[in-house]
């Protein structure tokens, strides 16, 4: 419990750097985009005065003379245009720039860029002697529209890479706990396989002996399960085939098995379809999955109580269902449930339900998961195959 409340504060002090992080950029970025368009305010104000100095100075010296066209040629970037009070534009050399020609012969063209830089901001007015006051309409440089959406392209490119690395780093975390399982699966098949070779020799003497006995008979079939659950360990981790095709069957054959294996006190039924259920599957592993979900359920109704296991057909999909009125779960403990390592018994090493999870998922191409579950009213596993 420590380890995932330490694990999920990890996780969100990731993301608040994330988001953090991302924020920052976008307001950086924000206050860049503000200070340029202060600058190119400032040269258009500057303009604007040379063009007034330009007309009110009748006779400048030298200086002023060179000054005025370097202030005016300089702005290479922002896009601007002086009209007179009436609004109509001034196309003398100078009192225009950066305006495509083709804006500038096209009459409409020329009034609706005029209107648009009426809208991002207010014409600078200079005024003349005359009284026939002039105006400069100017807009942002194609630099600084561009770099309006920098901030917001910047923060989807991080949040995107953020995303891919969460995604990568996940993927091997999931591939190195699949070999760590499989590896464990296949030496705990290695190492149940050397006893169970004894036992399966001292059998056979004690069958010579007492062939008859029925303890014998009785210790012959536990050393055969021993037999599938090795086999089942060793199948894990490998790509199993999937040759068994009559479920019905299957489920028939764990149940009449479990069922004389489970406490008394436990009612449990079995409801199959009356025709013949054909799905592809490997019947050694889905039989253990069939044999945890069962086991889970007897534990949690602490060995009493009823459990319905039933199969049914539902848009091409065959499922199966088990369902118990134990002890029920938590939402958190639902949430949990299928990773691996993780139990809410006090022995055990939450594994089971893992292993089912992967055989279901990566060797059946189908999905497990707890359709239902309610603290003191118990639990409804349910398992999604495709039918043929």
């Amino acid at each position: 419990m420590r380890k995932s409340i330490l694990t999920r504060l990890n996780n969100w002090i990731i993301f608040v750097v994330m988001t953090t992080l991302v924020i920052a950029i976008v307001v950086s970025s924000t206050a860049l985009i503000n200070f340029l368009r202060k600058e190119e305010i400032k040269r258009i104000n500057l303009l604007s005065k040379a063009i007034r100095i330009q007309q009110e100075v009748k006779t400048p010296d030298t200086d002023v003379l060179d000054l005025l066209p370097e202030i005016l040629n300089i702005n290479n970037t922002i896009p601007f245009i002086v009209t007179d009070k009436y609004k109509n534009p001034i196309l003398d050399l100078g009192y225009y720039r950066n305006i495509p020609e083709s804006t500038i012969k096209n009459p409409q063209k020329l009034h609706n860029l005029i209107m648009n830089m009426e809208k991002n901001y207010d014409p600078i007015e200079i005024k003349v002697p005359d009284g026939n006051n002039q105006f400069v309409y100017y807009d942002n440089s194609r630099l600084l529209n561009n770099l309006r959406y920098s901030p917001y392209i910047l923060g989807l490119f991080i949040l995107l890479y953020f995303g891919f690395s969460f995604w990568f780093f996940k993927t091997i975390k999931k591939t190195d706990e699949g070999y760590l399982w499989a590896g464990l699966a296949k030496e705990t098949a290695h190492q149940i396989g050397t006893p169970l070779s004894s036992m399966i020799g001292w059998m056979e003497i004690m069958k010579l002996e007492n062939p008859d006995s029925e303890g014998v008979h009785e210790i012959e079939k536990d050393i055969e399960r021993l037999r599938t659950i090795s086999e089942r360990f060793s199948k894990i981790g490998s790509v199993p085939e999937l040759n068994d095709m009559n479920f019905n069957e299957t489920i028939q054959e764990n149940y009449d098995y479990l069922k004389t294996r489970i406490s008394r006190k436990v009612d449990f039924t079995l409801h199959l379809p009356a025709y013949t259920v054909l799905v592809p599957h490997n019947k050694i592993l889905m039989s253990w999955v069939i044999e945890n979900l069962v086991k889970n359920a007897v534990d949690a109704m602490k060995g009493e109580g009823a459990i319905v296991m039933s199969v049914f057909e539902r848009n091409k999909n065959i499922l199966i269902e088990v369902k118990d009125n134990g002890s029920g779960m938590t939402s958190q403990q639902a949430r949990n449930a299928f990773k691996p390592g993780y139990s809410t018994k006090k022995r055990g090493w939450g594994l089971g339900l893992s292993l089912a999870q992967r055989v279901i998922h990566e060797y059946h191409n189908g999905d497990i998961k707890i359709s239902q579950t309610e603290v003191g009213k118990g639990t409804t596993f349910r398992i999604t195959i495709k039918k043929v």
